[in-house]
């Protein structure tokens, strides 16, 4: 992986570099609405997201319970209509995963696989599915073979062997993106199947330099300097495979807060403190979402933290002294 660390020294954005109002860290229920909120206020607004079928949300098969949409619909279409409705009012979404942040510095800064943004404020929604039991030798590993990130690394492993773990369309998306540059390439699920019906699923399976791996668990990631195997069990029992790299996408239950290296105050569960408008710790810095670990967790009370922080921003960017409100 690219090393960041001379990135993270509080550099000025250029002058071809747009400095954005509000930058939205993650695409979910609560970082889709509250780009609505601030781009309908007409704060610049960007939403930097790793994928939109990572989320919790767009891995539910159905809703049926969201204000406003009286049928069945999936978490993924229901995310669909939110983003449309935010892009209408001129938000803008890029797919990248954050990779660090400065959120100090004014600007604030986020170092992203698409490149650095920088913002006046910042909306932190990367949800709450990050891992915090790793497999062993995975974090030793990380940026030596292991890594998350097919849009970062894949180039790195061309005509080598891979493998990517996991079952999610975010998966399959992404070892199609390796595909096109590895020798080989395992794609090793879980379970028997895969939660996406998506196309690259059939570009894969017909792929003669891609296997597929059913029913298989990730045990350990072998190597000392950098990844020369993975351990796996399976219907057989256990095995090893020889591979240069191993790309990760299990899913967890703990908030993606790593690429904020502590900047923001946290609580003993590892949740992003707020106040009532969604602020964090930093001034120009809020939370949204799973991120929080809200009493309840579901995609309206997601959506109603989004409306709550970007209306916060909002007051924030233009010194008002209190929260603006639609009917009043």
């Amino acid at each position: 992986m690219l090393d960041l660390s001379s990135l993270r020294t509080g550099r000025e954005a250029g002058p071809e570099q747009k400095v954005y109002d509000v930058v939205i860290v993650g695409g979910g229920p609560a970082g889709s609405t509250a780009a609505i909120y601030a781009a309908r206020s007409g704060l610049s607004t960007v939403v930097l997201d790793k994928s939109i079928a990572a989320g919790a949300l767009a891995i539910t098969s159905k809703i049926a319970n969201y204000p406003g949409i009286p049928k069945v619909v999936t978490g993924l279409e229901l995310l669909e209509i939110i983003r449309g409705q935010a892009m209408g009012f001129g938000a803008e979404f890029v797919t990248a995963q954050v990779l660090s942040a400065d959120v100090i510095s004014e600007p604030k800064q986020l170092q992203t696989s698409a490149g650095p943004f920088f913002g006046r404020a910042v909306i932190i929604a990367t949800g709450k599915m990050g891992r915090k039991g790793k497999i062993p030798g995975e974090e030793k590993l990380l940026g030596r073979g292991v890594s998350y990130c097919a849009t970062c690394d894949a180039a790195f492993f061309k005509d080598q062997v891979v493998a990517v773990v996991g079952a999610s369309r975010e998966a399959v998306e992404e070892a199609e993106l390796i595909a096109r540059f590895a020798g080989k390439l395992y794609l090793i699920s879980p379970g028997e199947k895969f939660h996406t019906e998506h196309r690259f699923l059939a570009s894969l399976e017909s792929n003669p330099r891609v296997e597929i791996l059913r029913n298989t668990g990730l045990r350990e990631v072998l190597g000392e300097d950098r990844v020369t195997g993975i351990r796996l069990s399976g219907p057989g029992g256990e095995t090893t495979l020889a591979v240069d790299g191993v790309f990760i996408y299990l899913p967890g239950n703990v908030p993606i807060i790593d690429f904020l290296e502590g900047a923001v105050e946290v609580t003993e569960q590892e949740c992003i403190k707020v106040d009532r408008e969604r602020a964090t710790s930093i001034p120009g810095v809020y939370a949204v979402g799973d991120v929080i670990c809200s009493y309840i967790q579901q995609a309206v009370v997601a959506a109603a933290d989004g409306a709550i922080a970007a209306m916060a921003v909002e007051r924030y960017l233009r010194g008002r002294a209190k929260v603006r409100s639609d009917w009043a």
